[in-house]
């Protein structure tokens, strides 16, 4: 480890190496990319701008848009140069990831948000206050902010000599035990420990806030009362189901039996899809913020008549 010489940068391989296939992918994330960034930012401008959207469950929307635009920022800016440019190189501190698990605890707060209004209406309220919601907004970066700089951290104190050539489309944590000339046992298993407190801790919480829910709905008597409970949890279950479900699986398989190709497919659902359909979901199947939408389409075009 003397003679080692100390690597400053590495370099991406992408998606894929093959030529034809550049622009096509350039244009395809660079469409989503472009739905990521409108619906993130049209659903901040909306909450924003109508008060009546100044509910808890939309200040935690409004804070899991915040979080994707991150997310998927972090990631495209470094996968479309790669396409465009051939530029693939990232350094050590374009590798450090901490939106996912920020992201992983809002769902956990919406969740709760969900137990609350089924379980408790009456109290919904007094128990969700502007107070609760800043804290539980709050300790979700906190708690993303304290694991990614223990993660990352970790992952750092290894030794990279004989290659830099991550086998990624970004610079995720587990191809980089790949590269390292160091022994990473301890450091897979604090990788391993992390995600099973942090995310299977969150999962946890959001599936006994929904075992809570459907014990809620089993015991009303009106078929307009199920319905609408159902209603109000099914998006964001799926948006769980996507996130969980495809994040858990990158991270547990890679660990145990690596696999580029299905590790990069399902990557690109969790850093790229996943941010982009949580807006059209969330804002889809909410009828408040359809009709702030349609309140300023409605005004735009009374301004184009009067401009006109």
């Amino acid at each position: 480890m003397e003679n080692c010489s100390k690597v400053e940068e590495f370099i991406l391989l992408g998606l894929t190496n093959s030529p034809e296939l550049q622009v096509p992918l350039f244009i395809i994330f660079t469409i989503i990319y472009f739905i990521t960034l409108v619906g993130n930012l049209g659903l901040l401008f909306l909450i924003s701008w109508d008060s009546h959207l100044h509910t808890p469950m939309n200040i935690f929307l409004s804070n899991l848009s915040l979080a994707d635009l991150g997310y998927s920022s972090a990631i495209t800016s470094k996968v479309l140069p790669g396409f465009h440019s051939g530029d693939k190189t990232t350094s050590y501190g374009g590798c450090a990831m901490c939106f996912a698990t920020i992201e992983s605890y809002l769902l956990a707060a919406m969740a709760y948000d969900h137990q609350v209004a089924v379980c408790k209406p009456l109290h919904y309220h007094t128990t969700m206050t502007s107070r609760v919601c800043a804290h539980l907004a709050i300790g979700c970066y906190v708690c993303g902010f304290l694991n990614s700089s223990t993660f990352t951290g970790n992952t750092f104190t290894l030794h990279f000599c004989h290659s830099n050539v991550i086998h990624h489309f970004f610079g995720d944590i587990p191809p980089l035990f790949v590269l390292s000339s160091s022994v990473t046992y301890i450091n897979q298993l604090v990788v391993l420990f992390s995600v099973v407190f942090h995310s299977l801790f969150a999962l946890f919480f959001i599936l006994k806030s929904y075992f809570l829910i459907f014990n809620a709905i089993l015991s009303m008597c009106s078929s307009e009362g199920h319905q609408k409970a159902f209603s109000t949890c099914a998006t964001h279950l799926t948006a769980v189901s996507i996130f969980y479900g495809t994040a858990i699986f990158t991270y547990l398989h890679t660990i145990t039996r690596h696999n580029t190709d299905t590790d990069k497919i399902a990557s690109v659902f969790y850093t790229m899809v996943t941010p982009m359909l949580n807006p059209l979901v969330y804002s889809l199947r909410n009828k408040e913020v359809m009709s702030s939408f349609k309140k300023i389409v409605n005004k735009s075009k009374y301004s184009l008549d009067i401009f006109f």
